[in-house]
């Protein structure tokens, strides 16, 4: 792997037991499998309005019901927006593929053998109460995070945490410096040691939680509303990476559990912003006065670096009945997903037919040699077709195509060892194949009930069990469920996530990104290699190869793919000329815009 720091390599002697400053070679930021777009002391990242003017609110929606400010524990739900209030060490530029810059960290370093990296937090940064942010906040925080649940899946890399001075902290690892590593650590908002020594961050509190970042808690009801105002003498206003955002004077969060009251609230000019996932709402409910004028927006963003699956059905593969392959092809070919797109999103989506869809890491065709290289020695663990035939989803073209994927889906299920008796389908012990999907969301009756009606010409009977939020969560955490509906999205670069979302290590974590239980030893194999890829050529043949084990297994059946988010707001803001095709500005970037909020009458 090659990781540059702007000019150079930071090159200093192996991980010792105590590192030395005065050997390290510090730079501001760090980018993997290219150069720094930003030189150092740039004035702003290009995407954003650097004279963006302070002031106005913004009021953003959250189905998030939460019930605590603190940091929480897996029986909590954290209120929305407190990433305003602490810094990271580091920012992503949303113009750069890998490319990292320091926040906190005003300078960064690694070792020659890249088994540990060094940050230098940055002379000005404090916490809300006048106090510096050291070291010691950075080794507090990283080591609540690997007490917490799952904290071994994301932070498993760090070996330790060492305390050089105030002022430098160095992440001791457990093997050579990563990208996965990085965009993890660029993720971790810092705590404030201090604060935290005197509160437990586990407790469930309304208690406003001491921060770093641009804006502080001022208000908050339980369940209905948080409320953040900014933060005037902010230490990090002017910094490169921040001059231009953070510009609302105050941001509230209201909850709205449901979508159509959502829409509501935004119609009336309750709320500033909302983000449409169904396609039926975007094509004809905001059809009002105010978007005739003018005054409602309808926009389509950039992707930014989520992509993937938008929407899929997941089996609770560690249950007896999903375990069989056969069974899950099964359960995939009884869907019919061209009627439902057609039907329930006017034609508007486009299946995933890759985990990585519209990617480079999208498997097309037949294995390349450098898959083949991978995937060969587990040609025993793998169906053969893998190997001899590209991947394609059935496909429903007529009602006879769809009896012919019902025909076979029953022959499947039969040579699995299900027949039906009566109407309904059991296996050999007089055991009916039922499944029970968990929902929190009224409206994803509209894509599994018609799904349903397939089922039962199969035998299988299905119901919804809709919970509210701390049900739900149970669970979840408790995989009481036989299947759900779920968001299939990851980020790009996918490392972050691969291990919590495909790997053997994440099936038995509550609350993972792996609800389905996905585990396969050839996949551990591959997240394993993916990780560890020393160039782009390296990390793009681990993903070709994942996606195809993926998909040839049927843990999952994938629906639509991610695409542009259908975004509708009240024209009161400034916005930047363009946006970044990996990490918007949005809207942090975004302004209040008085001369616009004055054209707005919602009586009228």
């Amino acid at each position: 792997m090659r990781i540059l720091l702007l000019f150079a390599m930071a090159l200093v002697a192996p991980a010792m037991a105590a590192t030395s400053v005065e050997e390290l070679d510090f730079k501001h930021g760090i980018a993997f499998f290219h150069e720094l777009k930003y030189s150092a002391g740039f004035p702003q990242l290009d995407y954003v309005n650097p004279d963006a003017p302070k002031g106005g609110r913004l009021v953003l929606p959250t189905q998030t019901s939460f019930n605590t400010l603190s940091p929480g524990n897996a029986q909590s739900l954290t209120a929305p927006g407190l990433n305003w209030t602490l810094d990271t060490l580091l920012i992503r530029a949303g113009d750069e593929v890998t490319g990292f810059y320091g926040r906190l960290a005003d300078g960064i370093a690694i070792t020659e053998d890249e088994m540990a990296i060094v940050f230098r937090i940055h002379p000005d940064a404090k916490w809300h109460d006048g106090l510096p942010v050291s070291s010691a906040d950075v080794a507090f925080t990283l080591e609540y995070r690997l007490s917490q649940v799952g904290g071994e899946v994301w932070y498993g890399f760090v070996k330790d945490v060492e305390q050089i001075d105030d002022r430098h902290v160095a992440i001791h690892l457990n093997a050579p410096l990563t990208l996965n590593n990085i965009i993890i650590i660029q993720f971790l908002p810092i705590m404030p040691a201090h604060y935290w020594k005197q509160h437990d961050p586990t407790k469930v509190s309304l208690e406003p939680p001491l921060g770093s970042g641009p804006y502080r808690v001022s208000g908050v009801s339980q369940g209905r509303y948080v409320d953040y105002e900014r933060v005037p003498d902010y230490w990090g206003r002017e910094i490169p990476v921040n001059r231009g955002r953070y510009n609302f004077d105050h941001i509230r969060y209201e909850v709205y559990r449901d979508a159509t009251v959502t829409r509501e609230a935004l119609r009336k000019g309750l709320i500033d912003i909302w983000t449409e996932q169904d396609v039926r709402y975007w094509d004809s409910s905001f059809n009002i006065p105010a978007t005739e004028k003018g005054w409602l927006k309808k926009i389509r963003r950039s992707y930014g670096i989520e992509i993937g699956i938008r929407r899929v059905l997941a089996f609770n593969n560690r249950l007896e009945r999903f375990k069989d392959r056969r069974v899950r092809q099964a359960l995939t070919l009884a869907m019919d997903f061209e009627w439902q797109n057609r039907t329930l999103h006017f034609g508007s989506r486009t299946r995933a037919n890759s985990y990585f869809p519209d990617t480079i890491l999208e498997a097309n065709g037949l294995p390349s040699g450098a898959e083949l290289a991978l995937l060969n020695p587990f040609r025993d663990q793998l169906p053969p077709e893998l190997f001899t035939e590209p991947f394609r989803l059935p496909e429903v073209e007529s009602a006879a195509h769809h009896r012919a994927n019902m025909e076979q889906a029953r022959a499947l299920l039969i040579d699995a060892g299900w027949v039906v008796k009566d109407g309904i389908l059991t296996n050999a012990d007089g055991d009916a194949f039922e499944m029970t999907f968990l929902s929190q969301n009224p409206e994803d009756a509209r894509i599994l009930l018609p799904y349903f009606e397939q089922l039962e010409q199969l035998g299988i009977r299905a119901d919804i069990r809709l919970a509210e939020s701390s049900q739900y969560i149970n669970r979840l955490r408790n995989w009481q469920y036989d299947a759900m509906l779920r968001n299939g999205d990851i980020l790009m670069p996918p490392m972050i996530e691969m291990r919590s979302s495909y790997h053997s290590e994440s099936v038995m974590q509550p609350l993972s990104r792996n609800p389905a239980g996905i585990s396969h030893p050839v996949l551990d194999h591959l997240v394993d290699q993916a990780e560890a890829s020393r160039t782009l050529a390296d990390i793009v043949a681990a993903c070709r190869a994942i996606d195809r084990v993926l998909l040839w297994q049927y843990f999952q059946i994938p629906l639509y793919m991610v695409d542009k988010p259908r975004t509708v707001h009240w024209d009161r803001f400034g916005i930047p000329d363009f946006e970044p095709h990996y990490w918007p500005a949005f809207p942090d970037g975004w302004w209040f815009d008085p001369v616009k909020a004055s054209r707005i009458r919602l009586d009228d």
